[in-house]
């Protein structure tokens, strides 16, 4: 008997796909807090358009962990889109702290206050492909999920999950288009958003990208990656290209219990966020630091952090005054929790001196 078999042809999709695909989700669906599950949608539950979109655009580039105690501290605290949208933006700001890609979180107050203003999300993939900070699968996403349109959302999960099924060895962005073009004819009418859950679940669970369960899979009859008996091959992706690497200083600057934070400019990288005063960040090797009050500073040593496009070395700085007056803002030491994680690190160094 061959051990890799030939995989079924996708003759009707919905059949080989969809079918399958959701009676596996009804057994295995991940309990989510923004989740409405296969039981409670069965009894007539809907899902909440505000937490359905509030949950995408937190899981950008975040894992589920991670973003689950940020949705629910943020749930807790405005509990409606109207409440978010009534917040005010430090607020907000300090709260998205740690989640990175600050631009999510002033799109999310733009997105929020244009909803507000308007009484109800838009219940279509276009209308909301509209708002702030809403792309292209984020809105096939909420459409799907919360308003039952029958449109794709193709994500990082998706795109490993059909790269496997299909095979695709071309380049990826001709494959990442007949991804969306084969997953757009396989969405059921009746159940399109918990197609889309479903296939964020298999590529989240089973379909991983380096240990993918195919005997769990219940597509493996129709995977061709499978049945070459190498799954983990795909998606073939080009290499990254090697990431630069950035340098600057950081100082931290104490008084008593309070220590001086600056608000960084809304635009830009950790636009609007609380952050250390510090030097710019520049490829060329950094400069002798240019301090921000006259003080006995001393060198705390180096932190390092990854960023999307390039990886940052800051010196940290530190310095204690006395009472005496002095320009800027300044805040409980324990606010360090709630900085930026690059900062938070080089307050945690300095603060350990």
């Amino acid at each position: 008997m061959d051990a890799n078999p030939r995989p079924k042809p996708f003759h009707n999709p919905n059949a080989v796909i969809a079918d399958p695909l959701l009676r596996w989700y009804d057994r295995h669906a991940r309990d989510l807090p923004w989740r409405v599950g296969p039981s409670e949608r069965a009894a007539g539950e809907q899902a909440d358009p505000y937490r359905v979109w509030l949950s995408e655009i937190m899981l950008q580039q975040t894992t589920v962990p991670h973003a689950t105690r940020y949705f629910m501290a943020f749930v807790e605290r405005w509990p409606t889109v109207d409440a978010l949208a009534a917040a005010a933006d430090d607020e907000v700001m300090a709260a998205w702290a740690g989640l990175g890609y600050y631009a999510r979180a002033r799109n999310l107050l733009k997105c929020a206050r244009m909803v507000a203003a308007s009484g109800h999300f838009p219940e279509t993939r276009d209308g909301l492909r509209a708002l702030p900070g809403i792309g292209a699968y984020t809105s096939g996403a909420v459409a799907a999920i919360a308003f039952g349109e029958p449109v794709p959302a193709v994500d990082g999960n998706v795109d490993r999950v059909f790269a496997r099924l299909l095979a695709l060895d071309t380049d990826w962005k001709t494959a990442k288009k007949t991804i969306a073009d084969t997953v757009a004819t396989i969405v059921p009418d009746g159940r399109p958003g918990e197609f889309a859950e479903a296939l964020m679940d298999l590529g989240a669970t089973i379909c991983t990208p380096k240990r993918p369960n195919c005997l769990l899979c219940p597509l493996a009859d129709h995977c061709k990656a499978l049945a070459e008996g190498r799954p983990v091959r795909y998606p073939i992706k080009a290499k990254k290209a090697v990431s630069p690497t950035r340098r600057g200083h950081a100082f931290l600057l104490r008084r008593d219990d309070t220590i001086l934070l600056e608000r960084r400019p809304a635009r830009g990288l950790l636009g609007g966020m609380l952050g250390l005063p510090g030097s710019e960040w520049t490829e060329e090797a950094p400069t002798a630091p240019d301090f921000p009050i006259d003080a006995h500073w001393n060198e705390a040593g180096d932190v390092r952090h990854v960023f999307t496009h390039f990886n940052l070395v800051l010196t940290v700085w530190t310095a204690e005054m006395d009472r005496s007056p002095a320009p800027g803002q300044w805040h409980k030491v324990d606010a360090v929790e709630g900085l930026p994680s690059v900062f938070k690190k080089a307050a945690r160094l300095a603060l350990a001196l």
